[in-house]
């Protein structure tokens, strides 16, 4: 997982409120086994439309995306992070996100920033025209307009982001822990390691 400490860009202005799952990438694309690929499923059924947001050339590689209440509502799928990975999203900033949701993109280095409606609004404003920068470090949003607003984050997400840490990393960041409690087991309970042969 790739550190997160500041992201900034331009941010597709999408502002639409309860965006579920289904709708970040459908569920004819969950039949892979791939996270490659998947940034062009996400959005399906917005991108339909001519003129779409999503496919606006001025937002290509935009790193943030902008969206209303209740984000990554509906189901669990994993598969909505990857999908915004894959388009070049790594971070949204809503009014409020789904807990699944949220989960799924923090273990995969998505920050989620929540402010309210207000400072949001404020911000769909900005990134039609100019660039929003994210923070981490800190825990602000800001514009070229001096805006500058400060958003929550739990502390061990923080480290975990800031540090590019995922699951595998955390426990491998224990690794010299993990062997001396192994070398203590091997010496204290020997039969652990062959159960069968203590047993006979």
């Amino acid at each position: 997982m790739k550190p997160v400490s500041t992201v900034s860009g331009r941010a597709i202005p999408l502002g639409l409120k309860n965006v579920d799952t289904d709708v970040i990438i459908p569920a004819h694309w969950l039949k892979t086994i791939s996270r490659d690929g998947l940034g062009k499923g996400a959005f399906e059924s917005l991108r339909a439309d001519p003129g779409n947001i999503i496919d606006d050339p001025e937002f290509t590689g935009a790193p943030v995306l902008i969206a209303g209440d209740n984000f990554g509502c509906g189901s669990s799928r994993e598969h909505a992070a990857w999908a915004l990975l894959d388009l070049g999203i790594m971070a949204v900033i809503a009014p409020s996100f789904s807990d699944i949701f949220s989960g799924n993109a923090f273990k995969n280095g998505i920050l989620t920033v929540v402010l309210p409606q207000e400072q949001v609004d404020r911000l769909l404003e900005v990134a039609r025209t100019d660039p929003v920068t994210i923070d981490l470090e800190n825990q602000v949003v800001t514009t070229p307009f001096q805006d500058r607003f400060a958003f929550e984050i739990d502390p061990f997400r923080k480290h975990c982001l800031t540090n590019g840490l995922d699951e595998i990393g955390l426990t491998l960041a224990s690794e010299d822990v993990i062997g001396q409690h192994e070398t203590m087991r091997e010496g204290a309970l020997p039969w652990l390691n062959n159960p069968r042969r203590e047993a006979a």
